[in-house]
């Protein structure tokens, strides 16, 4: 029984909301709650003042008062103080404790009153309790255990006090004030319910506002993070590398952006399949997360490609420092699924102490990127002037060639390809040229990017191929020749067909034909160059893989691709002479030939004692400087010629001596 009359008094403290709302409720109705105490303590201390003993008019009164007034300065001094949940529950405890002892007071002293007088002071004594105790129950209305507790320990004696006191007018008041009191009780609890219904309403609105906050800042989590490595990806890249360039040059700060392609990234994603590659990204992603302790803002922008913004005051040599190790950490091993990968990381960079906005800065790092994957694979290369020149230089052949009279301009030179046992000439490879009004001659390497970049490699490669095919035909039957396609060439389907029509058109033979196209550009789209291949062999023309060595393709995908020929980068023969190791590699490029039944082509002979190696190794077909230079056609025809009169004298001796 004392177990549930002390929960029946206790506070619900398990509802933090509805004790917050009850504290708050509570202390703007304190100061009203304890003026009409002591007012109406004061009133009827007046009425009696002449009736009834000093203790019972002044001094009772004065300390009722005085622990009102006390009351009313405590909560009035914490108003405003940011209060726990405990020491809450602790107030409102101390409420109910207080409003009982108050109750039970202020009913003992003005029963106390009610003998001393007449008529009128005993009305009067009657009506303070009525009138009194009304107005508490509705101040602490929503303190429903205060206000239950001082309705019953005021109305319960003030009920059983007039209803025996044998006079008929106060049992009516005492009756009266019962039936009110049932009806206030009944309006408590569906207040006190409204109440708490509204406290639940909006603890659910908060928790509904919470759950849409945290939904929406996992949306925008989402939004700003790539699924696969959980880095931030490129929107979120970006957005970060303008606040901290505001940043750094309103107050004057360094800052790096820098740009990671991963070096043979595709070779395994095609050898091992995507679930390998999906697992060296995350490894790459978890070694870059490493460097975040340095500063390092990380992000993947897209494939095997990420970004980096370096927030320190570092020169060139510390920032190439920094982004090395960078280098470093991602050449290490990746172990997966039973299997060791091995891939590298090119990094460009550009700072913003060199000037410019975030998409200049961007492209120059990507440059430096460009720029270190064309002559430092696997390490980090800082944009410098020199690279500003060249992207003025690079914006100034993309503009020229916009504007150049291709038909006019564009040329090829030969270089001949020879038996290696007897050095007759076997054919000839058509070399591009560019020779511009403005610029002067252009080199390849130069044009042909700038031709990618600008979508005209179709265009300027089916002019070459019919003007090459045109001198071709002057040939005499069966002279080979070799032409390049870029790697855009080789997985458009539209400018296969384009070629495949200027080829029947230019009267060449197609059985004489060899497209030269590289690793590197049949792996960026394998299946599509391999179906282009197959169309250009149904009509006859031979595929020769050029560069053969320096790029990412496997045996496993060699022998897939119907090859006539396969030419041997010339970075193999430099040292042909002296070098066990490039004897022993190109040994096995011959046999691989041998073996699959295509020939094998050797670049870049540029000395005797290469030849004399090489035709030891088994090579049949040979090209490079020691044969001859890229010719015009003039001087095809004459070397033709010439090789045409040596044969036939060669012919015409033997018969004699025969």
């Amino acid at each position: 029984m004392f177990r549930r009359i002390r929960i029946f008094l206790a506070v619900d403290a398990e509802n933090p909301q509805l004790i917050k709302a009850q504290q708050a409720a509570f202390i703007k109705q304190v100061p009203l709650l304890y003026l009409m105490l002591m007012t109406n303590v004061v009133a009827l201390s007046l009425t009696h003042l002449s009736a009834a003993p000093p203790m019972l008019t002044l001094y009772i009164p004065g300390a009722l008062c005085l622990g009102c007034c006390i009351r009313i300065l405590g909560w009035w001094r914490s108003r405003h103080n940011i209060v726990s949940h405990e020491g809450a529950v602790r107030q409102l405890q101390s409420t109910v404790y207080v409003g009982v002892l108050l109750g039970v007071g202020f009913t003992s002293w003005s029963l106390s009153l009610f003998p001393y007088g007449n008529a009128y002071t005993q009305v009067h004594v009657a009506f303070f309790m009525a009138i009194t105790v009304i107005g508490c129950i509705f101040c602490l209305m929503h303190l429903r255990t205060a206000a239950l507790l001082i309705a019953g320990v005021v109305l319960i004696p003030f009920t059983v006090f007039f209803a025996t006191t044998g006079n008929s007018v106060f049992t009516a008041i005492a009756i009266n004030m019962a039936l009110v009191s049932v009806a206030m009780v009944y309006i408590l609890f569906k207040h006190y319910a409204g109440f708490v219904e509204l406290i639940e309403s909006q603890k659910a609105l908060v928790a509904k506002q919470a759950e849409t906050q945290k939904l929406s800042e996992e949306n925008r989590r989402l939004a700003d993070t790539d699924s696969l490595t959980e880095l931030p990806n490129r929107r979120s890249f970006r957005a970060e590398f303008v606040q901290r360039l505001a940043r750094a040059t309103a107050e004057q700060r360094k800052l790096a952006v820098g740009i990671i392609d991963l070096d043979g990234f595709k070779a395994v994603n095609d050898t091992f399949g995507h679930a390998a590659g999906d697992h060296l990204l995350i490894e790459a992603a978890r070694r870059l997360r490493a460097f975040s302790d340095d500063g390092i803002f990380c992000a993947r922008l897209s494939g095997d490609e990420f970004g980096l913004l370096i927030d320190a005051t570092l020169d060139d040599d510390q920032l190439v420092t920094l982004t090395e190790r960078i280098c470093q950490s991602l050449q290490q091993p990746y172990h997966i699924r039973g299997i060791t990968a091995n891939v590298s990381g090119s990094c460009g960079i550009a700072r913003h102490t060199d000037g410019g906005n975030a998409v200049q800065l961007f492209e120059r790092a990507d440059y430096a990127l460009y720029h270190a994957k064309q002559h430092r694979r696997g390490h980090a290369v800082v944009f410098s002037e020199d690279h500003e020149r060249q992207i003025v230089n690079r914006s100034r052949v993309d503009q020229e060639l916009k504007n150049a009279n291709l038909e006019a301009e564009f040329y090829v030179l030969f270089q001949p390809f020879v038996d290696s046992g007897s050095h007759a000439i076997l054919g000839f490879e058509a070399l591009a040229r560019w020779e511009s009004p403005s610029l002067g001659r252009v080199n390849p390497d130069v044009f042909i990017p700038a031709a990618e970049r600008g979508e005209m490699m179709g265009t300027v490669t089916n002019i070459l191929l019919r003007k090459a095919l045109a001198q071709a035909c002057q040939w005499p039957a069966g002279t080979r020749l070799s032409f390049n396609l870029s790697a855009r060439d080789i997985v458009s389907r539209e400018t296969i067909e384009m070629l495949l029509k200027t080829i029947a058109e230019s009267g060449f033979a197609p059985s004489c034909l060899d497209l030269e196209v590289t690793e590197t550009a049949v792996m960026t789209n394998f299946d599509l160059a391999v179906s282009n291949i197959n169309l250009l062999m149904a009509h006859g023309i031979g595929i020769a893989l050029d560069d053969f060595g320096t790029g990412h393709s496997s045996l496993g995908y060699v022998h897939r691709l119907p090859l006539r020929k396969i030419k041997i980068d010339r970075s193999f023969i430099a040292d042909i002479d002296t070098n066990v190791l490039s004897r022993n590699i190109v040994r096995t490029i011959v046999d691989l030939c041998r073996n699959i039944g295509c020939a094998c082509v050797i670049e870049g002979m540029e000395t005797a004692e290469q030849v004399v190696v090489l035709r030891a190794l088994g090579c049949g077909i040979m090209q490079g400087y020691y044969f001859g230079r890229p010719m015009p056609f003039a001087e095809t025809l004459e070397k033709l010629s010439a090789q045409s009169h040596a044969e036939k004298d060669f012919t015409e001796n033997r018969s004699a001596v025969a």
